[in-house]
């Protein structure tokens, strides 16, 4: 999935998390983010991935704590509303210490709020969310080619800190289209040594996976 090609926000989301060696997604639909799991409902299960839609927005946490806890690489995406209905599942994913990433393409207004593009949650996102006072790092794209970028990091940086990593996106940046790069990101750690962010998974992740 290399090369430039003109994408939607969405889509390079996806691409980014498969160039990131994220076989598994579990989520539940909600506007303006539906296009990411109609996506990861189509390019799963051709990958040999695993993409389940769940009943609700805490049973996809849910099967993303478990997924996670299994040892796989694994993500969802909600927006808003879903968002904090998913606090209380990613607060004990925090406690747990388990690597993980959720999308969250932001909502205008307060409680179900409009599809418009927002910056609602950026401080539930950025300052902790659920009870437990627990941290998470945080990646905000501002173009398409960081949705597809930032997914990849996002990934290497859960698995290095044990941590839950969110993409903080919005619905303009999910729906515009640009050129992009989409191709897997090479990362120079030290020594001058460059890694990919990605390594051919096996049965055992943990050691196959670059954790630095």
């Amino acid at each position: 999935m290399g090369g430039k090609v003109f994408i939607h926000g969405y889509e390079a989301v996806g691409r980014g998390a498969l160039n990131a060696g994220c076989l598994h997604f579990f989520g539940y639909p909600i506007t303006p983010q539906n296009e990411i799991t109609e996506f990861f409902a189509r390019e799963l299960p051709r990958r040999g991935g695993r993409f389940v839609q769940a009943e609700s927005e805490s049973s996809s946490a849910s099967m993303v704590f478990g997924a996670a806890a299994a040892g796989v690489r694994v993500m969802t995406s909600t927006a808003s509303p879903g968002w904090g209905l998913m606090q209380e599942i990613l607060s004990h994913i925090s406690f747990c210490e388990l690597p993980c990433v959720v999308v969250n393409v932001q909502r205008g207004g307060p409680g179900q709020g409009t599809t418009r593009h927002a910056q609602t949650d950026y401080l539930s996102a950025t300052r902790g969310g659920g009870q437990g006072g627990y941290k998470t790092i945080v990646l905000a794209p501002s173009s398409v080619q960081e949705c597809h970028d930032l997914m990849q990091l996002a990934f290497y940086l859960a698995d290095k800190y044990r941590i839950l990593a969110v993409v903080l996106a919005d619905g303009i940046l999910i729906q515009i289209a640009e050129y992009i790069e989409a191709k897997p990101l090479i990362i120079s750690i030290q020594l001058g040594v460059s890694y990919p962010l990605f390594i051919k998974p096996s049965l055992n992740r943990f050691t196959k996976n670059i954790r630095r």
